[in-house]
């Protein structure tokens, strides 16, 4: 018997089927995690870093093409420096 000939077992259609259903919303969840932004006014945001505190060096930071250029990060929307800083800042491991 080969592979294209074996039958799946009831227990393998029910656990397709479950994560069938489960992948939607899941999709959904993380569609929604990762829209949800907060404003620079929120995190009182600045250009300027806070001591050897910088978004450079923050866990949430998501670098620019070069190390100079602006970035992105998860939990603030719009353009980010690198020396910048706000209320948000978690330290790299």
């Amino acid at each position: 018997m080969n592979d294209h000939q074996k039958k799946l077992s009831r227990r393998q259609i029910i656990k397709f089927m479950a994560l069938g259903a489960t992948v939607p919303f899941m999709n959904a969840f993380i569609g929604q995690a990762q829209a949800k932004k907060t404003s620079k006014e929120t995190v009182q945001y600045r250009d300027k870093p806070n001591g050897e505190e910088k978004c450079s060096n923050c866990m949430q930071f998501i670098p620019g093409k070069t190390p100079g250029a602006a970035g992105e990060c998860k939990v603030v929307e719009g353009s980010i420096s690198p020396q910048g800083w706000c209320t948000a800042y978690a330290p790299e491991s």
